[in-house]
């Protein structure tokens, strides 16, 4: 038998490899960082609306403040009346004391209460020590603003309350800030800056004039300056205010008109009176705040408080003279000169003006916004006089915008202001006209701002400080000495 042939050999089949499904694998991978993000995503979406909260909460106490603010504002000045209406000469004995009192208040409890307030705003947008930012705007040295200031209205001071606001509205949003732990020097800034803007709209209940406040005035940066948080706070807190009072009007609505023609007499009249008494009162303020020269200097250096009540005393004497017109804020006046209810001489301006540079010299906190109204109102309501063929109420409202942008150096605010103030649109163009020309001739008296020359003297006391004392840093208004150092715009 033949041999038969050995089997082939079967060719090795190679084992199947083991399953790992890495394609489940890598889906497994691709959804638990889907899962990872999208939680992620909503834990940044959380926070997002929880700061979103915050700043909302945060608007909405701004305006309950400021509202609030009004009404012991209105309160004190009811208190004021009170005591007139009782005695006129016994002012003679409530402003020395009360300017005294509030004077020792700023230096012992209140700390850095003086002053307007805006120019330490602006300060805080531009120190970079964040423990004298923290001191500036503590909510300590608010109170002391709004409590001190509404004292400071009994006892017969030409001051206002639209300032403090600005600070209280900064330190408010500031507080906030600090409760979300930002560290972020821009955004702290901005939360500044949108509490500033929005304390001087619920002030005034003018929105557009407290965002516009914030472009010309609080800040140097437009994109900062037009942020939507800035906007959003300011809304938010406006509708409080508005919720919370209705949707008042400084001067109530105003139709009237200032047609192209011979009634512009009005606009040239008025701008250049008001640029040059508002560059003068700038002048004026700006080298107090540098220290009033000689003996009178020396005195409000060394002895404050006793300086405080010699200008308590002469406040007094000015209102006496001009019946209690010159007292407070001077609210009452403007409407009345407005409405053509009351007809004020000449004199009223010119001793509220006065009344005005000794309120300041005298170290207590207090703005000067609404002051400055009344004055410009008493200029509009001496010219319009002169001017038959213009539209009484229109002229006022030009002398108003006039004298206003030639004290802050703020066309478009003063402009927004005035024309938010009056509900009317149809002045728009007059009110702008007047107020650049008013910019114009402030600029030839005063080059510097008023509130940014403020602000940097009261940033070179902080430095001054630093380098002598822990003490927080005198307000601006306070004249320390007769130092004559040149503020830098």
């Amino acid at each position: 038998m033949a041999d038969t042939p050995p089997p082939s050999p079967v060719a090795a089949v190679p084992p199947e490899p083991p399953v790992t499904d890495a394609r489940s694998s890598q889906h497994a991978m691709r959804r638990k960082d889907r899962i990872l993000h999208l939680r992620r995503s909503a834990k940044v979406t959380t926070n997002q609306w929880r700061r979103t909260a915050v700043y909302w909460v945060g608007a909405v106490l701004v305006g309950i403040v400021a509202v609030l603010f009004a009404r012991l504002g209105d309160w004190a000045a009811g208190v004021r009346h009170h005591i007139v209406a009782w005695h006129p000469t016994a002012m003679l004995v409530v402003a020395p004391a009360g300017l005294a009192l509030i004077t020792w208040a700023t230096r012992t409890i209140f700390k850095g209460a003086q002053g307007s307030g805006i120019p330490q705003t602006i300060a805080t947008l531009h120190i970079e020590n964040v423990t004298v930012v923290d001191r500036v705007l503590s909510l300590k040295t608010s109170l002391g603003k709004i409590l001190l200031t509404s004292f400071g209205l009994i006892c017969g001071a030409s001051i206002g309350r639209e300032g403090p606001s600005v600070q209280v509205g900064a330190s408010i949003m500031h507080a906030f800030s600090r409760l979300l732990g930002q560290s972020n020097i821009a955004a702290r800034r901005s939360m500044i800056l949108a509490g500033g803007a929005a304390g001087m709209a619920a002030a005034f209940n003018t929105p557009l004039a407290g965002i516009m406040f914030a472009i010309e005035e609080l800040s140097h940066s437009f994109e900062q300056k037009t942020s939507g948080r800035t906007l959003t706070v300011v809304v938010l807190s406006g509708v409080t205010a508005i919720a919370l009072i209705g949707n008042y009007t400084y001067f109530g609505h105003a139709d009237v008109d200032v047609p192209v023609g011979t009634a512009w007499i009005a606009v040239l009249t008025c701008g250049i009176l008001g640029g040059l008494a508002g560059g003068s009162f700038s002048a004026i303020l700006i080298k107090a705040s540098r220290g009033i020269p000689g003996r009178i200097g020396q005195f409000a250096a060394t002895r404050p408080i006793a300086f405080a009540a010699a200008c308590g005393f002469v406040l007094a004497l000015i209102g006496l003279v001009s019946k209690g017109a010159t007292y407070g804020t001077g609210y009452d006046q403007a409407r009345a000169i407005f409405n053509g209810t009351e007809h004020y001489p000449a004199s009223f301006f010119i001793l509220k003006y006065l009344a005005m540079i000794v309120s300041y010299c005298s170290g207590i906190p207090g703005g000067m916004f609404a002051p400055s109204l009344a004055i410009g109102a008493g200029i509009g309501g001496w010219v319009e006089q002169f001017l038959p063929h213009t539209t009484p109420g229109a002229v006022v409202l030009l002398g108003t915008v006039a004298y206003f942008c030639g004290m802050s150096q703020s066309p478009l605010t003063a402009t927004i202001i005035v024309m938010e103030m009056c509900d009317n649109q149809q002045v728009t163009l007059a009110l702008l006209a007047t107020s650049f020309l008013a910019f114009g001739v402030s600029k030839m008296i005063c080059p510097h701002s008023l509130y940014s020359s403020l602000a940097d003297r009261f940033m070179e006391a902080n430095d001054r400080g630093r380098h002598h004392s822990h003490s927080p840093p005198s307000a601006p208004s306070v004249p320390t000495s007769s130092e004559s150092e040149k503020a830098a715009s």
